[in-house]
């Protein structure tokens, strides 16, 4: 089942986190070849958190980006080797998928990864290595020469291959063996007989060769293994090399690695310098996950996102250029955020977003629990300021009722007690304050920023008056804002009061018709969508022309 990420904006308000879960809860619903996950890109405010905990919901899971990883890539999951197989099955394994490369993992040790095998050192094996001496396990030369088991006492093999090739006359007088040999024979019992009475360390029987049964007896009285197969002693020789434990091959024992959570950006930065094909993936732990082949670093699948209550590339998720966005659900104006295809874009112009998910649930006749008709109605009453906003419509109206009949809430006495929780300060800095609720906006190549809070007792603010003028400023020497500003908007008073940089001064007393002042209090602005940052863009708009 196929993963899609629904969130809202980087620094999230309670319409961003309510209608990411309840849009998450709508697609699942609605879509079952896939799975919604609910995600926040930063942490939660206290309002946030008292609705949560007021409804029982946990916090969406934290989202630090969209772009895309070596997790996304279609690279060769599951695709290694354990260094006691043979030469021959790590070949097989490239062979069968037509890759150069196969990490070396240890299996006992989780995949510990240990190297990486190529085909080069394959061939490199089979011309230089030296093929008299054979180490590995029973069941890997049986595997490799297509053998069949006649006696088996060891697991693993170590050894010198000796090959019966000379007349037996010959061999018996000038071969010695040992119990450390291993004899490639055919059906030349006098040599089988020296071999079962010396207690070689295997014996390889070629072309379906017998061996007589009082051999066999001295045989199983010496501990001999014995191994028959149909193919003859040109094929064996040249095939026992393979047999060999993969890892006498291990020429990477310290290959370039990328982990599952690294970028494909970085992917390609670093496998350009090293001009490497092939490069093992491992998990933080170590262990091996697969291999990734530069060749086929395009193959990738992006993840996949729904945004809600944003739709501009700032104030989405890191990398969203990188991600496929499947579907906008938005209140606000059109933004920068642009798609390859065509998608489901929903764009009312209501008071919350929660507005919107609320109206589709019933435009498909869709039922919810109770918990997300109260993260809707919570997320209506934040974005609306309790249907005091001028961005607030009848279709607001018309679903906070509902909500709240449902859910049988006197909607103004908890929206109150929603925003006196999220309203307090205590022991935030003011750049912590400023950056709690804070959107970036460009007029007339201008950088704006615009933070607001809720609150129900200025005082807080007030007291630190200097520290946030100070950190206003210091926005514009170091971040290059031509205009920030920080609106605390009273609840009760239905107003907010202004701070902002010095150089914002006159163009936020034209835009709002009064002698500003830092901390003047402007009567029934309360909307930085409707009222605040269309009037600032208007002035900006009008002083070019």
């Amino acid at each position: 089942m196929e993963n899609i990420y629904v969130f809202g904006h980087r620094k999230p308000d309670t319409d961003s986190i309510c209608a990411a879960i309840a849009m998450a809860n709508y697609i699942n619903i609605t879509s079952k070849d896939v799975k919604a996950i609910p995600c926040a890109l930063s942490a939660i405010n206290n309002e946030t958190k008292y609705v949560l905990d007021h409804f029982n919901i946990e916090v969406p899971k934290y989202l630090n980006d969209v772009k895309v990883q070596i997790r996304d890539l279609s690279y060769h999951k599951k695709f290694f080797v354990d260094r006691y197989e043979s030469i021959k099955y790590a070949y097989d394994l490239m062979n069968n998928i037509s890759a150069s490369g196969i990490p070396l993992v240890d299996k006992a040790n989780k995949n510990r990864l240990m190297g990486l095998i190529t085909l080069k050192g394959i061939a490199r094996e089979m011309i230089e290595s030296d093929r008299r001496h054979l180490r590995t396990s029973y069941s890997n030369i049986i595997d490799t020469i297509n053998g069949r088991e006649i006696l088996k006492y060891d697991d693993e093999i170590e050894g010198k291959v000796t090959t019966a090739t000379y007349k037996s006359t010959t061999f018996l007088s000038d071969v010695d063996l040992s119990k450390d040999d291993i004899l490639v024979v055919g059906d030349r019992h006098s040599i089988l007989e020296y071999a079962v009475n010396t207690g070689v360390k295997l014996i390889i029987l070629i072309g379906d060769s017998q061996i007589k049964e009082d051999h066999l007896q001295i045989a199983k009285q010496n501990k001999v293994n014995i191994i028959g197969t149909s193919l003859g002693s040109f094929d064996v020789s040249n095939l026992l090399v393979l047999a060999n434990y993969v890892e006498v091959i291990n020429e990477l024992s310290n290959p370039v690695t990328f982990k599952d959570s690294d970028y494909l950006t970085d992917f390609h930065i670093v496998a350009k310098r090293e001009k490497h094909t092939n490069y093992p993936v491992i998990n933080n732990k170590g262990e091996c996950l697969g291999l990734i082949e530069y060749t086929r670093a395009e193959e990738l699948s992006r993840k996949k996102v729904v945004l809600v209550d944003h739709n501009e590339k700032d104030q989405s998720a890191e990398g969203i250029e990188e991600a496929q966005i499947v579907e906008i659900i938005d209140h606000h104006k059109l933004g920068t955020i642009a798609t390859n295809s065509p998608i489901n874009f929903r764009n009312m112009s209501v008071g919350s977003t929660c507005t919107i998910i609320y109206n589709l649930y019933r435009e498909r006749g869709i039922e919810f629990d109770d918990k997300i008709a109260g993260l809707m109605l919570s997320a209506i009453l934040s974005d609306t300021l309790l249907l005091k906003s001028p961005t607030a419509t009848s279709i607001d109206v018309d679903a906070v009722v509902n909500l709240s009949r449902r859910l049988g809430i006197d909607y103004y006495k908890f929206g109150v007690e929603m925003f006196k929780a999220g309203s307090s300060l205590d022991g935030k800095n003011a750049d912590e304050v400023i950056y709690q609720d804070f959107k970036k906006f460009t007029s007339e190549n201008i950088k704006i920023g615009i933070g607001q809070i809720f609150t129900t007792n200025y005082e807080e603010v007030s007291k630190d008056l200097d520290k946030y003028v100070y950190e206003l400023n210091k926005m514009e020497n170091s971040e290059g804002y031509g205009i920030s500003c920080l609106f605390v908007t009273d609840i009760i008073r239905n107003g907010s009061y202004v701070l902002y940089n010095s150089s914002s001064r006159d163009i936020l007393s034209e835009a709002f018709n009064i002698d500003v002042y830092e901390g003047a209090f402007l009567a029934d602005v309360v909307s930085r969508k409707k009222q605040i940052i269309s009037a600032i863009i208007e002035v900006l708009k009008k002083s070019k022309d």
